[in-house]
């Protein structure tokens, strides 16, 4: 019997995986995201052999390049490369607005309860493109959306997502930290209905051989809907070296 719903594996040897997660889907079981039915890492024992061990983590709302390691062992080494911050990770966002061309967030975050102690928390972007679309809302005859490739340079909890939430630029589809109209009108007027935030690019060593690995996962039909109607495709296409899933 064929898998139900297999993950597009982007990298597969005897030590690591790395797969394209979808969106809409917990990476494991955590009383973060409470109880289900689908995991990713249930989803990936169905398709390769022997222990697996999650490196990082995506929201559930994320998609994109998420990092497996097969032994104890080489999760360690990986865990010591993200702690180290040697570990490369861009991401693709949409936002509402438009924010500077090149800028940093440098805005200290608390923790999953959103509660408690908050410690630095460091991101940075780049704009790749811009529209301006013709629907009028609120005071605005037009709405300005922009494109960007984000880099946190930290790991807090949600933290792409709350930076931008802070700068006032939400991303689109966010229905936690984002503006309930903006997800209105991006599921009414282009039947976008997810969290418009994609792990495009992960960047890291080998933790057997040292040999660089440099992982882009492909968007999905969501993104791409999105990207075909803000005519973002081409600058799309070449952040992330693909255009479509695959």
């Amino acid at each position: 019997m064929p898998l139900l719903n297999p993950l597009t594996l982007l990298h597969l040897d005897d030590d690591v995986v790395a797969v394209n997660k979808p969106a809409g889907i917990a990476v494991h079981r955590s009383h973060l995201v409470g109880a289900d039915e689908d995991y990713v890492m249930d989803r990936l024992r169905l398709q390769v052999d022997g222990k697996l061990h999650a490196v990082h983590r995506l929201d559930r709302a994320t998609s994109g390049v998420l990092l497996v390691a097969r032994s104890a062992a080489m999760a360690a080494e990986l865990g010591r490369q993200m702690m180290d911050r040697s570990v490369g990770k861009n991401y693709l966002a949409a936002v509402r607005g438009w924010p500077a061309e090149e800028g940093e967030i440098d805005y200290p975050l608390s923790g999953s309860s959103l509660r408690g102690e908050a410690k630095a928390a460091l991101t940075r972007w780049s704009r790749l493109a811009t529209i301006e679309v013709p629907i009028a809302q609120g005071k605005y005859p037009q709405q300005r959306y922009a494109l960007l490739d984000v880099r946190p340079q930290t790991g807090r909890y949600r933290q792409i997502r709350r930076h931008f939430h802070h700068l006032s630029h939400h991303l689109l589809g966010d229905t936690s930290h984002g503006r309930g109209d903006h997800n209105r009108l991006i599921r009414q007027y282009f039947g976008v209905h997810r969290l418009m935030l994609h792990a495009s690019r992960l960047r890291v060593r080998h933790p057997a051989s040292g040999e660089p690995l440099d992982l882009r996962a492909p968007l999905d039909d969501a993104w791409l809907k999105l990207l075909r109607a803000f005519d973002w495709i081409d600058v799309a296409t070449l952040q992330t070296g693909h255009t479509a899933a695959s």
